[in-house]
């Protein structure tokens, strides 16, 4: 594998941030974008690597290119329809780590035969497909780095579950990238949750007054949750002030018990929270906690996606206490989610002794059982921003 290989496939979610100055389905995004201004910008915001679109009908160019190898260290990506060894050669001699491959527009020994010429040159390839039969074909071809389109680009339209469970095929020896349809901070977990090692985002940068910020703010951490949500004017007070997840109870017994989960705006993930196993419902995530005698639910938690565990929950016992709470999460491995006695005036501490992939509060939010405090959710979630 090459940089470009090596850079994605470091821990946690990484992103391929984009540069295009216009859209075939949205028109013109940024005219003026300046590559040797924004490549910088994003290699400080902590991108992976960089995406160039070098095809006139994005805005783009070789030179395109050849200014962001000037201006930055960072791996690049060179974007754009290519079927010939010399669309490789030339993207190499411009200075790419990786040329895109998308088997809509390449037959399998095409792409067999583009991927061995890249390797020769020193470019790694990502392989992109944009429904089952192609990704089919590119796991067959045994094709180190796949990428999934979320945009149908005949229709243009954007399907991200089906795009989620695309990703979720993949094998995990595989570098999975999820592309196009990343507007927020719960959709690139989306994707990371379902297997994706890094999320591509162009439109959502390019529009941004400050692409490089947009960039920081999509891949911060950590995730903010407000759980235990029974309203509608609830969740949408949650979405507002910026939560990424919203928690509804569906055990009877809670003080917070919810009827359903509630629909929460599409940029934002719905977690089902049960006891003993996880039922039915509408949820994008679900959150089980373990059975306890005498008590609504057990400490231990995991998060589960279609049944998998994704991230473990760290919370407090039930109406209990733990002075070593914070670094018991502080010391496990994998994706923490800490939840338990947080609120406005110590998640920030907490975050800053845990640093959880992310953090959970629900009652210390209410005014009453079940109804939340419109104020206390704002702070909460501004605090955790921060």
């Amino acid at each position: 594998m090459g940089r470009f290989s090596d850079a994605l496939a470091a821990p946690g979610l990484g992103a391929i941030a984009e540069i295009k100055r216009r859209s075939p389905s949205a028109g013109d995004l940024r005219p003026d974008a300046d590559p040797s201004l924004i490549a910088p910008a994003y290699c400080a915001a902590g991108a992976a690597a960089i995406s160039v679109l070098v095809d006139e009908r994005f805005g783009g160019t070789w030179d395109d290119l050849r200014a962001a190898r000037a201006s930055t260290t960072a791996p690049l990506l060179a974007k754009g329809f290519f079927s010939t060894e010399e669309h490789l050669e030339t993207a190499r001699g411009a200075g790419a780590d990786a040329a895109l491959l998308l088997l809509r527009d390449l037959d399998d020994a095409q792409v067999a035969h583009l991927m061995n010429v890249a390797a020769r040159l020193g470019l790694d390839t990502l392989v992109e497909a944009h429904d089952a039969d192609e990704l089919d074909r590119g796991i067959a071809l045994r094709a180190p780095v796949l990428g999934v389109n979320a945009r149908d680009l005949s229709t243009f339209t954007i399907d991200r579950r089906a795009q989620l469970e695309l990703v979720a095929r993949i094998p995990a020896d595989r570098i999975v990238i999820a592309e196009s349809g990343i507007e927020t901070r719960a959709q690139g977990a989306a994707a990371e949750l379902a297997g994706a090692d890094a999320v591509l985002v162009g439109s959502t940068l390019m529009r941004a007054a400050d692409p490089g910020a947009k960039l920081r703010e999509l891949l911060s951490r950590p995730l903010v949750k407000v759980c235990g949500l029974t309203r509608e004017e609830d969740v949408a007070v949650a979405a507002e002030a910026g939560a990424d997840l919203a928690g509804f109870v569906l055990v009877p017994e809670s003080p917070r018990a919810a009827a359903a989960v509630l629909p929460v705006p599409e940029g934002m993930l719905s977690v089902a929270v049960w006891v003993g196993e996880a039922g039915g419902s509408d949820g994008d995530l679900d959150q089980v906690h373990t059975v306890e005698h005498g008590k609504v639910r057990g400490r231990e938690a995991a998060l589960l996606r279609e049944g998998v565990e994704v991230a473990r929950v760290f919370d407090l016992p039930w109406q209990g206490t733990d002075a070593n709470h914070w670094q018991a999460a502080a010391t496990a491995e994998g994706r923490v989610v800490l939840a338990g006695g947080l609120g406005p005036e110590n998640v920030r501490e907490a975050i800053a002794a845990v640093r959880p992939w992310a953090v959970d509060a629900a009652s210390s939010l209410e005014s009453e059982p079940g109804i939340k405090d419109h104020d206390r959710v704002r702070r909460y979630v501004e605090a955790a921003r921060s």
